[in-house]
């Protein structure tokens, strides 16, 4: 008499959906639908099999186990850690000594045998994954709550391997975290799943995520990846790499890779040949850290994989990937996809409210690490080396260690804050203290040496893609903006951004783009190497051997560029994917990228700067913007500037920018400006393409019937404007009492040149600190009839309440 597919201990892929979580759990009811209905979209996904949950069940009641591991949870306390400790290894020892039923073994050792003669060899090597029925629920993640177990070979191996992960299912952080999610211990039932194993011990593999993991930005896959098997990026044993893709664009056939951040990889896990230890961790040889673990053209594969898989399933997805290393598997040096579920934090959030913590007061910067999150944690460390001394944390404590796994969760969910030496954004860490909502600084490298038990700590990550810890407790708010009570304006309320990596969470304020993109911030940030320095690099390289200081120099260049060899690349890629990063936040929004305006005194600051920057008495009215573009020695530095412009535009398909030209001092320099954009490939009007000058000289304002004539908008820089009108350095303190944008001779120039735009066609905006500040000068450009004002993200929503009620006040519709 056959089994009904409930009964079966043995279902295949093939056989399996998304439907069927309560015979196999989350895990192979997901590698079923996407074996079943994504390989014929061109996802790789390796075959495999499910030891269903009915197995599990079998084997309680056949080995007559069930009522012994419910003696061993009798007066279990989960806040209690050494009972939590002495319930989860009494029940695991239950089960893991307890012998698989004959029927049992004989259908996994046939289903092994099966799968051997599919691949074409005899002893493949599997992967072993527990697959609770509870877990991947879009309200409770139980990922990592089980065990796996890799490179394993054979059939006895198999078998005691599916034994260990039966016993798996009483982890003392699986315990835990059902007791918190308020599931019941005999509620959920164990499957496994037996897949073909991906040789990424001798390539990379990582983790994706179809949203951005710490703003909950829709917009993006955000992929992490590391030599070697992928158990080092999931646990957070390694710093990973990380790459940044657009999916809008990418749907439409650009290549929006914009961002790539090198993680150190200080190790990798690779395969052994004893089946007793199938695996082990091996030192990263230096050459392979220095180099990013996949190639553009896997980066593009994996995203465009990460939109098939999230459209399928219509929700964002945590997804697992590896790269096939040798010929052991069909498809050599091929992606896979090996496991996908739904992501259980951001996609569970409010929307219509955005939470902001400030931190008000700043001191000794003890440690700086990678942010998970954007709040603030404060308490008295905690240093613990080993989850077994974890029974030593209190409540409220700032946990510290070299990395977390699932058997930290306990504490972890008591923790004010988690800081850890190792980790990248997808590891376990960062994960967990995201579902919890407690900060966590991740990859310090250094935490356990510099922090100590009893130290008074505040652990921020609101300031940007780092994390501080900082001395003492210090003092916070926490704002908060409903967003359903913004009030749409006619006047566009854009941002001014700076920091590619607030981008996704600055975009959800209410916006209408970004009017102020400063390239400096990138260059100085990111890059932090004079342009010429760069273009130079052969040449300085030549010097290096006669010149002791050249030769440093050139060592302080390649420790800064990286992986890049190319260091023309190098500057024309971090800069197109810093502006990319910023544009695809606010796309389709217009993003108004000010070309770089650095002063020869900001200028000479940078790496090799001393090389090529004079010394000027008053750098504040010197060699600054247009000017520099055309000058025959700094002009490769601005077609660099181009290129990268140019990429952002063409290959990420972010149309959505528009250039702006700093500091043109005359409709002639604007000319010549428009000229080498031109010859570099960056053409006025081509593509939709438009570029802005700053109104911020006075003869900006004079002649702007001129000016309108080469440009396609202004965008009024209050702040050089100022200045100029008044005849004062705003870097003086001397004269800064005169310093005021509401002066009469300021307004009058600003609402001359509005006036002078609004009769040639052209766009005006403005994006200098001004309405920022100033809610009556905020009026005051509204009533001048202004299209744009680009404000400080912390000052949009109060502005733009201002503005709301100023337009009503004259009249003025949405």
């Amino acid at each position: 008499m056959s089994k009904s597919r409930e009964e079966k201990y043995i279902l295949w892929f093939n056989e399996l959906g998304i439907g069927d979580v309560p015979l196999v759990g989350g895990k192979n009811a997901s590698l079923g639908e996407m074996y079943q209905f994504l390989t014929n979209k061109g996802v790789n996904i390796p075959n495999g099999f499910a030891v269903t949950a009915s197995a599990y069940r079998h084997l309680l009641k056949d080995a007559g186990i069930e009522n012994d591991v419910k003696d061993s949870l009798a007066g279990l306390d989960t806040h209690d850690i050494r009972n939590l400790q002495e319930r989860g290894r009494k029940a695991r020892s239950v089960i893991r000594y307890a012998k698989l039923p004959k029927d049992l073994e004989d259908e996994i050792r046939e289903a092994y045998q099966k799968l051997c003669k599919e691949a074409g060899r005899p002893d493949i090597d599997v992967a072993v994954r527990s697959s609770a029925t509870a877990e991947d629920l879009p309200d409770a993640s139980f990922a990592g709550q089980q065990e796996t177990y890799l490179n394993i070979r054979g059939e006895e191996s198999l078998l005691d391997s599916c034994r260990s992960c039966f016993a798996s299912l009483f982890t003392d952080r699986a315990i835990s975290y059902r007791e918190d999610k308020g599931f019941g211990h005999f509620d959920v039932y164990l499957s496994i799943a037996v897949q073909l194993m991906i040789r990424s011990d001798a390539a990379s593999s990582g983790v994706i995520f179809s949203i951005d993991t710490e703003s909950g930005f829709k917009g993006a896959v955000f992929i992490t990846g590391a030599y070697g098997l992928g158990e080092t990026v999931v646990q957070g044993a390694v710093n990973p790499d990380e790459f940044y893709v657009f999916k809008p664009t990418l749907k439409e056939g650009k290549r929006p890779i914009v961002g790539k951040r090198l993680g150190s990889k200080e190790i990798m896990m690779v395969y052994t040949s004893d089946q007793r230890r199938p695996i082990k961790t091996v030192d990263t040889p230096e050459s392979m850290r220095k180099t990013f673990c996949v190639s553009d053209d896997e980066i593009i594969q994996l995203a465009k994989w990460t939109t098939i898989i999230e459209d399928h399933y219509k929700k964002p997805m945590d997804i697992e990937w590896a790269k096939n290393g040798d010929g052991d598997y069909e498809g050599d040096g091929k992606l896979y996809i090996v496991q996908a579920r739904p992501e259980t934090i951001h996609s569970q959030k409010a929307t219509n409210v955005i939470e902001t913590y400030v931190l008000k007061k700043q001191s000794e910067v003890l440690v700086t690490g990678q942010a998970v999150g954007a709040k603030i944690g404060q308490g008295i460390v905690n240093v613990i080396k080993t989850s077994s001394r974890i029974h030593e944390f209190k409540k409220g404590e700032v946990l510290v260690t070299g990395m977390t796994d699932p058997d930290w969760e306990p504490v972890m969910k008591i923790a004010s804050a988690i800081v850890t030496e190792r980790g990248g954004r997808t590891c376990h860490a960062a994960i967990v203290s995201r579902e919890l909502g407690i900060p966590a600084v991740i990859g310090t490298g250094n935490a356990m040496r510099v922090l100590r038990d009893g130290m008074e700590v505040t652990v921020s990550c609101c300031e940007g893609q780092d994390g501080h810890i900082y001395d003492g407790i210090l003092p916070f708010e926490i704002e908060t903006i409903e967003l359903d009570n913004i009030p749409k304006t006619r006047t566009k309320i854009m941002m001014n951004v700076g920091i590619p990596e607030k981008a996704f969470d600055q975009c959800q304020i209410p916006n209408d783009g970004v009017g102020l993109a400063r390239e400096e911030f990138i260059i100085n940030s990111y890059i932090g190497i004079h342009p010429l320095a760069l273009l130079n690099y052969d040449e300085l390289k030549a010097k290096a051997d006669s010149d002791m200081d050249i030769a440093a120099l050139v060592r302080q260049i390649d420790e800064k560029s990286g992986a890049y060899t190319d260091k023309e690349e190098f500057f024309i890629e971090t800069l197109a994917m810093g502006i990319g990063r910023i544009a695809c936040a606010f796309y389709p929004n217009d993003v108004v990228v000010r070309l770089s305006d650095f002063k020869t005194n900001e200028y000479i600051n940078l790496v090799g700067g001393y090389l090529y920057e004079p010394t000027e008495s008053n750098p504040m009215i010197g060699w600054r913007g247009a000017s520099r573009y055309y000058d025959k020695e700094y002009k490769p530095a601005f077609v660099a500037e181009c290129k990268a412009l140019k990429r952002v535009r063409d290959d990420m398909g972010l149309t959505n920018v528009i250039a702006m030209v700093p500091f043109c001092r005359t409709v002639e320099e604007g000319k010549k400006v428009i000229a080498i954009m031109n010859e570099a490939g960056l053409v006025q009007g081509e593509n939709g393409f438009q570029v802005y000058v700053m109104a911020e000289i006075p003869s900006n304002v004079i002649q702007a019937d001129g000016f309108a004539e080469v440009f396609d908008g202004f965008s009024i820089g209050s702040n050089d404007l100022t200045q100029l009108a008044l005849g004062l350095d705003r870097d003086s303190e001397l004269v800064s009492h005169i310093y005021d944008e509401r002066n009469e001779s300021v307004k009058r120039l600003v609402a001359s040149v509005i006036k002078t735009a609004k009769a040639t066609g052209k766009k005006i905006g403005i994006c200098g600190q001004a309405p920022s500040d100033f809610p009556e000068f905020a009026a005051f450009l509204v009533e001048c009839g202004i299209d744009s004002m680009s404000l400080n993200p912390d000052t949009v929503v109060k502005t733009k309440l201002e503005i709301a009620a100023k337009e009503k006040e004259l009249g003025i519709k949405p």
